[in-house]
């Protein structure tokens, strides 16, 4: 199989979708591996270390699209680039569909096989392909929230931390998964006062195993939301439902119980946003204001640390790269439950429910297309 990697061109995106490392394993499994001039280089990557892996490097994104058999990519596919998908050509990446109606209907136009890394699952009920950009998204949170904070960018001029005689800021994260459990955690080693919510008793169980006192935990209610919205310099978004779009947990109301020049970190931003005011801003331009609250909504946080983010998202995907390569995607599929999971769109029909939902529009299962069925699985959204 020829694996195309395109460099991505997305605002601020520096990530790559194979390292040299990958691309290496792909050559010694018998696959021919292209790589777009300097498709690496935001990542530390150099073409002449893609070459040594075995990988051929082609001038454009066009050649790639043209010649690859499956396209791995980092990002989700932007217009020009989701116009060079065809029939048949499988594109393995995130795409974030649920709050993208425009990417869903080109995809679904394209005839291509499109699996979602955000919607691969494991055995334990995880989401492997999510965990390391989500271990990532939420360590930075705190560090991009702390740089929010300070005056000259809106915020209210508070040390995370404090000094001595000067409490901490108050953080407070919403959603205690592997988003939150990072953002909390490197919050607290900055020195915050962290207050993490969630609805999950197991969740907070193992929470207070592992961590102690490092946090508080609440159990998330309407009430618990206000209290500590009250009293918050910072409040990371770290809710998600897997494939579908992330519930509105904070609405425009209840920031005018918080205080003036407070930060809200919206992590869930690739599926929607957890917070009614967010919107999807850039690494160019990431922050922005409504009702005296400052936003930062950036929705490629890891971008800004491309080469821990490749390196950890490669190490993940490569399993999965080489077995849809080896088998083609319907043996993957079939043989992989898991993978099967990531499917999201396969010769023009929409493969995902929760996505069907978010966008109401008629979704077959994946088992359905594996298939090669139309009618089997049909089931409309409510």
């Amino acid at each position: 199989m020829k694996l195309g990697c395109p460099a991505e061109v997305k605002a601020q995106e520096y990530r790559v979708g194979l390292t040299p490392n990958a691309a290496r394993e792909a050559v010694a499994s018998g696959h021919t591996v292209l790589i777009q001039q300097g498709a690496g280089l935001g990542a530390g990557f150099e073409d002449a270390d893609y070459v040594a892996a075995g990988a051929r490097i082609v001038g454009s994104a066009p050649e790639v699209f043209a010649e690859a058999d499956m396209i791995v990519k980092v990002k989700e596919p932007q217009p020009a680039e989701r116009a060079m998908l065809r029939e048949g050509q499988i594109l393995f990446t995130y795409l974030h569909l649920a709050p993208d109606p425009e990417q869903t209907e080109d995809l679904l136009a394209s005839g291509a096989t499109c699996i979602a890394y955000e919607t691969v699952t494991d055995d334990r009920g995880g989401l492997p392909l999510l965990a390391p950009m989500s271990e990532v998204a939420g360590r930075l949170a705190p560090q991009m929230g702390a740089w929010t904070l300070q005056k000259a960018n809106g915020g209210r001029g508070v040390l995370l931390g404090g000094v001595p005689g000067v409490g901490p800021a108050r953080v407070v994260v919403i959603g205690g998964g592997t988003v939150g459990t990072h953002a909390a955690r490197v919050a607290a080693g900055m020195g915050a006062e962290v207050s993490v919510l969630d609805r999950s008793l197991p969740r907070l169980r193992y929470l207070d195993d592992v961590f102690g006192g490092t946090f508080r935990n609440r159990y998330s209610t309407e009430g618990a939301l206000t209290e500590l919205l009250a009293e918050a310099d910072m409040v990371i978004g770290a809710v998600l439902i897997p494939g579908a779009a992330a519930p509105k947990v904070v609405s425009r109301a209840m920031l005018g119980g918080m205080k003036h020049g407070a930060v809200l970190v919206d992590v869930a931003i690739d599926q929607g946003g957890c917070f009614e005011t967010s919107r999807a801003t850039t690494h160019d331009d990431p922050i922005y204001e409504v009702d005296g609250i400052q936003h930062y909504c950036v929705a490629n946080m890891p971008g800004a640390v491309p080469r821990t983010s490749t390196i950890a998202l490669g190490n993940a995907t490569l399993p999965f790269v080489i077995a849809l390569a080896n088998k083609g995607w319907r043996a993957a599929c079939a043989e992989d439950r898991h993978l099967l999971a990531g499917l999201n769109v396969h010769a023009g029909q929409l493969t995902n429910a929760a996505v069907g939902e978010a966008l109401g529009r008629e979704a077959i299962t994946p088992e359905a297309a594996l298939e090669g069925s139309d009618q089997a699985g049909l089931s409309r959204a409510v």
